[in-house]
């Protein structure tokens, strides 16, 4: 890295524990997130959750757009390979107008089992649709005429503000993800549940997979991760055994992926300390990964929602 590197951006998901149940107050934490400082909010994409669901955030970031005027709009895993890539363009078009050229747009492919069911999509060829979808959005958002069957050219319109398109993310777990993501140029998301060496070994994956094919390697470096802030070991013992629980409840996941990752302790992923303490693990990030974006989870468990925003305040108190 660099003597100077450029300021670190910060942005954070909404600190509410049910996403489903509370979808109405996300608007107010985006305010309230554009009011602190922050420079985005960040929405999942999931579905048949029985807490935490969001099937459309799009729609939940474009009432965050009517209260704000300069948060960035993330999405930190939009899901393609379920969706009709021509109606994907135009809402996302449609967003990023509402909001001024405000969004960005981290993607995915999914993984659940029961999402492929519901949306009738083989998971086998969920890599290849996330692909074509992303080649008629890209064609879309240019101007271009689209694909017709014979008919007068079509054209997508409106346009987005942000051109030639706005930015771009990946979300990727393994190998073949990370592969595609450097593929196709697009800088990868890392999961909020990654070892600090597995995100050494796949940022390095990543950026070998974009020489070889040829595309730039500067390019944003994105981190999500739990962070807790308190000067009190009470609360800092509360949110470390409201995290481990968490782990233990993934342990018992159906899911393969999800069961790996809670093989880790809770300090593998989790940023959770004093003032001083994770400042030096923010520093070391820039520092070893290269982190340019870090997307702070608001909702972290075992904590209250007036030591969730104080630990907000701290982290911009320490950093700006």
């Amino acid at each position: 890295m660099s003597d100077n590197p450029p300021p670190l951006h910060l942005g954070l998901t909404p600190w509410v524990g049910d996403l489903a149940g509370a979808a109405d107050l996300i608007p107010d934490q985006a305010a309230t997130a554009e009011s602190m400082g922050y420079e985005s909010l960040w929405l999942p994409e999931s579905h048949f959750v029985a807490k935490g669901s969001c099937p459309n955030p799009l729609l939940i970031l474009a009432a965050a757009a009517a209260r704000t005027s300069t948060l960035g709009l993330g999405t930190t895993s939009y899901l393609l390979p379920i969706r009709n890539a021509l109606q994907v363009a135009e809402d996302v078009a449609i967003l990023d107008r509402i909001s001024g050229g405000r969004v960005i747009l981290g993607l995915g492919r999914g993984f659940r089992r029961a999402l492929f069911e519901a949306f009738e999509v083989p998971p086998a060829e969920k890599r290849d649709r996330f692909e074509a979808a992303l080649r008629v959005m890209k064609q879309a958002w240019s101007g271009a005429a689209l694909p017709t069957n014979g008919d007068e050219p079509k054209h997508l319109s409106p346009l987005p503000v942000q051109q030639p398109h706005p930015p771009l993310w990946v979300a990727a777990f393994g190998p073949k993800a990370l592969t595609q993501a450097g593929r196709l140029g697009l800088p990868y998301l890392a999961s909020p549940m990654e070892s600090f060496d597995r995100l050494s070994s796949n940022y390095q994956l990543h950026r070998e997979m974009l020489v070889e094919h040829g595309n730039a390697v500067d390019l944003p470096v994105p981190i999500m991760r739990t962070l807790f802030i308190s000067p009190s070991s009470d609360s800092l013992r509360r949110v470390r055994e409201a995290l481990e629980a968490q782990l233990q409840e993934l342990r018992a996941s159906t899911s393969t992926i999800l069961r790996r990752r809670a093989e880790l302790a809770v300090e593998d992923w989790a940023l959770v300390g004093s003032p001083a303490q994770v400042t030096d693990e923010v520093a070391r990030y820039r520092e070893e990964l290269g982190m340019t974006h870090l997307i702070v989870r608001g909702s972290v468990p075992g904590a209250q929602s007036t030591e969730r925003l104080r630990s907000l305040e701290a982290l911009l108190e320490a950093l700006v």
